[in-house]
């Protein structure tokens, strides 16, 4: 099933020591981009999916800070901690993807999933509970953007599908601070969210996956520029079975339960 999905001959998904250089970069740099990851014709079939179901698209427009936290009274509005930054999104959800898309086919793929187990170093990756969440096909045509912030996630997993004229660039700014430790670093978030800090920037084409740890790194994607609408696949696992998003959560990205 991976070689009908996966370009084997350049990811060779079995290979124990490829997975272990695997490991290694992402550990060392938070993020790896595995280039022309699937196969053409099995791209073009995700294309296609997205065009046509794109009627179906949740679209919302959010206002949060960059910890994705309820605003904290003891700062200013314009603190770091509180200042608002703008997300706007269209997305499809799990419930909208084929049995046989190669997104599906990718997402359960026991080959699959046993290399990201090793590069994330996890036991075992699980669906969502919910009906929603698992796979989601994100729409960003001109002008949308995913503002800064830090994931709750450890890690993210995602597929550009179609790369847009200009913009839609990935913004990251690596270990920013340590959630773990409690450590915020308001400091550095204001001067990334003043433009005074250097960020870096992954260089991304349609096909590529990427893992990415977000939880401590700060990211964005900037605006969209121009008539070809990024679209991005987000192939959400977790670590212990049965977890589904919050309703709160789901009301927000989805519009539904």
């Amino acid at each position: 099933m991976s070689g009908s999905l996966v370009r084997l001959d350049l990811h060779p998904l079995a290979d124990h020591d490829w997975r272990q250089r695997c490991r290694e970069q992402l550990n060392q740099s938070g993020a790896l981009v595995l280039r022309q990851f699937l196969q053409p014709a099995a791209l073009q079939a995700i294309i296609d999916e997205g065009h046509a179901q794109r009627h179906l698209a949740y679209h919302t427009l959010s206002k949060h800070n960059v910890y994705l936290m309820k605003p904290d009274e003891a700062f200013n509005p314009e603190h770091p901690r509180n200042r608002d930054v703008i997300s706007t999104k269209g997305c499809i959800t799990d419930d909208a993807i084929a049995a046989e898309s190669p997104l599906r086919q990718l997402y359960n793929d026991a080959l699959f999933k046993s290399f990201l187990c090793e590069v994330l170093g996890e036991e075992a990756l699980y669906p969502y509970a919910d009906p929603l969440s698992s796979i989601n096909l994100h729409y960003a045509p001109h002008g949308q953007e995913l503002g800064w912030h830090f994931d709750n996630s450890s890690f993210a997993i995602t597929l550009l599908v179609q790369k847009p004229r200009a913009g839609g660039v990935f913004q990251y700014v690596k270990d920013l601070r340590d959630a773990d430790a409690g450590e915020m670093n308001f400091a550095g978030v204001e001067a990334v969210l003043d433009e005074r800090q250097p960020v870096e920037a992954l260089a991304i084409e349609a096909g590529d996956l990427v893992l990415f740890r977000g939880r401590n790194s700060l990211h964005r994607v900037t605006p969209t520029e121009g008539d070809v609408t990024r679209m991005l696949a987000v192939l959400a696992y977790n670590t212990q079975p049965g977890i589904a998003l919050s309703e709160t959560a789901r009301m927000t990205f989805y519009g539904r339960l």
